[in-house]
């Protein structure tokens, strides 16, 4: 006989789903799935006899065994499939009941679809969650946006099945409305400069002759030292992988065509609304952008000319300059991604906890780092904090590191090896740290050309000049 009791209700039985639902009935509670083809949710049951899992056949069935308040979680494609599935539960909830959108939605679809369910009576939740199969699985990181009561009735199950470190769960209330999703925006914005200047760190070894297995070594290293993280760890693991047909490393075999979910698009369209500069994240977005445009780029190969790379410094030396250029970058990227959610905290009144929101992404998610722990303490020394490179961990971090960083940057220039990501950050660095740039000359252009006016060094701050300019002679 069916339940009508069980503690937590998920639709959709992709591989995110599946490990989320086995992660929950691990934790001890009872689950009820359904699936739009019940095939796969029959196999799914099938698969794990012993568990508190209750396949429906049915919608009305899924609805109907589970305990009051329903929690439905939707694990479906980003978009109007999301909107598909509310529209079928309606008619089965009642006032009261929470559905929470556990995929990557754009967070201004989240918020739609908050005062949706809100007007109807309902609650909802936008819960942004990265760890991909694995943190699923075993705990990822959550970060669920909603109304603070809401929160207060999900919290023992996202505690229960997020990732811990120190015994804390990598799960905090983000924030009202759609807060959580636009957090997990900016953490996969941040994944994405992350992966890119990885990628640097690799062309740049791969140019001076290092073998995979040579860089495996590498990345394992750094991943027992300060840059100790998830995505350096499996760096390592990918190069050190060897191909089954072949017995070649296998990333050698791998096409140069990177794929992309849209997020890093959307991180970037956001802070343009904002004018806030992200510039190493829009690298790494232009580099897959790039990369995928591998018919273009095999034929300028033979057209475009550059220097022939010649890396021949002594491997120890180039490995200690992108180890500081990488650190460094990594820096820059996050204070970017930091800056950016604290301007649309502040814009729609969020008041997001830039220091929780980096303790929750310890563990979990995708960009889980050691280093991360160092952002906790910087906003916790200093929770108004106008830039992460200012706090004294960093500022003195960057201090250290920015003359192996040049390095690194003059030595892929003078070698024709593209590096975006920690040029771009580079670029930033050192734009943030100057006290005169040259936008004087821009405002006399914009002034010469649109009468725009500007500001003088020599008089009070808000006084607008106009200059007449002599007439320009085609």
């Amino acid at each position: 006989m069916p339940p009508s009791n069980n503690d937590f209700g998920l639709i959709g039985l992709a591989v995110m789903g599946q490990n989320l639902v086995l992660n929950v009935a691990s934790r001890g509670f009872g689950v009820s799935v359904y699936n739009r083809t019940p095939e796969v949710t029959a196999a799914f049951v099938a698969r794990h006899p012993g568990q508190r899992l209750f396949g429906a056949a049915t919608l009305p069935e899924f609805v109907a065994s589970l305990a009051r308040p329903r929690k439905v979680m939707l694990m479906v494609k980003a978009g109007s499939a999301v909107d598909a599935v509310i529209e079928q539960l309606l008619p089965l909830l009642e006032p009261g009941d929470i559905v929470i959108d556990g995929g990557n939605s754009l967070y201004t679809d989240t918020e739609r679809r908050d005062a949706w369910l809100t007007g109807l009576g309902l609650r909802f939740i936008g819960a942004g969650v990265s760890g991909g199969e694995e943190g699923a699985r075993k705990g990822p990181a959550i970060m669920p946006g909603g109304p603070a009561s809401t929160w207060d009735v999900m919290r023992p199950v996202f505690e229960a099945i997020a990732a811990k470190v120190d015994g804390t769960p990598c799960v905090v209330h983000i924030g009202p409305g759609g807060a959580g999703h636009y957090v997990k925006m900016i953490h996969n914005g941040i994944e994405y400069g992350d992966m890119q200047l990885i990628c640097e760190a690799y062309a740049l070894f791969q140019a001076a002759g290092f073998s995979a297995d040579e860089m495996a070594a590498v990345f394992e290293q750094w991943n027992a030292g300060e840059l100790q993280s998830y995505l350096i760890q499996i760096t390592a693991k990918a190069l050190a992988q060897k191909d089954t047909e072949t017995g070649r490393p296998l990333v050698d075999l791998i096409l140069d065509k990177a794929g992309q979910k849209g997020t890093g698009q959307w991180t970037l369209l956001n802070a343009a609304e904002n004018a806030v500069v992200i510039s190493t994240i829009n690298a790494a977005v232009e580099a897959r952008v790039l990369s995928s445009q591998k018919a273009q780029r095999v034929a300028a190969s033979t057209q475009l000319h550059g220097p022939v790379a010649d890396l021949a410094p002594h491997k120890a030396a180039l490995v200690a300059q992108v180890h500081d250029a990488l650190y460094a970058s990594k820096v820059v990227s996050y204070a970017q991604g930091l800056d950016l959610m604290r301007t649309m905290s502040e814009k729609k009144q969020w008041a997001l906890d830039l220091g929780a929101i980096a303790r929750i992404w310890r563990g979990g998610c995708i960009i889980r780092a050691r280093f991360l722990n160092r952002i906790t303490e910087a906003y916790a020394q200093d929770p108004q904090l106008a830039n992460l490179m200012l706090a004294p961990f960093f500022r003195d971090l960057l201090n250290r590191t920015q003359l192996h960083w040049r390095a690194v940057v003059a030595l892929a220039v003078q070698n024709g090896i593209a590096v975006p990501a920690f040029s771009a950050s580079l670029a930033y660095y050192d734009s943030f740290r100057s006290a005169r740039l040259p936008a004087n000359l821009l405002q006399a252009q914009r002034d010469f050309f649109g009468a725009h006016t500007y500001e003088r060094i020599d008089k009070p701050a808000g006084q607008w000049f106009h200059t007449d300019w002599p007439e320009v002679i085609e």
